[in-house]
């Protein structure tokens, strides 16, 4: 099973780290049996699954029992949890009780949430208090009402300068590594360069040190998928087409045959 430490030794090595989002067992199951390094139950749950406007309304209570089921699916992938939004910015004592919450309850290996500096606090007494944690940067969801809405991030005089401030106190704080979202490709390669611990791309270039996509967007369910991501499949059309097929034969009478049925 992936740890921590294999990641930082996979920067070094200049090896990409892959990472999908899952939210179900067998979802879990084909992905790790795929070989993908990190698994994560992102808060992208609340919009992609729940059918949520955004990630905001989402609680710790709904997310606990897909994490769980994640991480029973996951045999060698390392599984990272969201937080929700309102449940680690109040405090780092806060932080700190979510996070045990979530590991105890679900069996995820490491938490991730949003922010840099101003946050820092809560990701030091994550940290201190043994739980590995996965940083977000760049774009961060939970924040779009104050950001404008779905924005690039890095762009402009001083986008760099604060992005790194923002990695350095992460990386110091104890982030094992962070994911950087919708951030321009030269500052995203930039801020890799400068971090001692691996970067994560959503929408970040190809210079970061792993890609993470979201597994409806990367596999084409759905009709839509930010322009970032790339569909490696279309399992949409085949589950359409599948459910087609089903009523078909059920409307016909020719499902159930003879050999779907038990005569005595």
């Amino acid at each position: 099973m992936k740890r921590i430490h294999h990641f930082k030794e996979m920067k070094s090595r200049g090896e990409k780290i892959t990472m999908l989002t899952a939210y179900d067992y067998p979802t879990a199951r084909a992905f790790d049996d795929a070989g993908v390094d990190m698994l994560l139950v992102g808060d992208s749950l609340g919009d992609n699954i729940l059918g949520y406007d955004s990630t905001v309304p989402l609680t710790l209570d709904e997310m606990i029992p897909f994490a769980r089921a994640v991480a029973k699916g996951a045999a060698n992938a390392f599984v990272v949890a969201d937080l929700p939004f309102g449940t680690y910015e109040v405090s780092p004592e806060q932080a700190v009780e979510s996070s045990i919450r979530m590991m105890k309850l679900s069996g995820a290996q490491a938490i991730k949430f949003e922010g840099g500096r101003r946050i820092a606090r809560q990701v030091r007494a994550v940290t201190d208090a043994g739980i590995p944690f996965c940083g977000h940067l760049g774009f961060t969801p939970q924040s779009e009402n104050a950001l404008g809405g779905r924005r690039i991030q890095g762009r402009g005089d001083g986008g760099y300068d604060a992005l790194l401030a923002d990695a350095l106190a992460l990386q110091e704080a104890g982030a094992f590594a962070i994911v950087l979202e919708m951030v321009i490709a030269p500052v995203a390669e930039k801020v890799t360069a400068a971090l001692d611990i691996p970067t994560i791309g959503i929408g970040a270039g190809s210079a970061t040190d792993g890609q993470v996509l979201v597994w409806l967007d990367a596999l084409g369910v759905g009709d839509w998928h930010p322009s970032f991501s790339k569909q490696f499949a279309a399992v949409g059309a085949v589950m359409r087409e599948g459910a087609a097929g089903y009523i078909r034969e059920v409307k016909a009478g020719s499902f159930p045959s003879a050999d779907h049925t038990f005569d005595e």
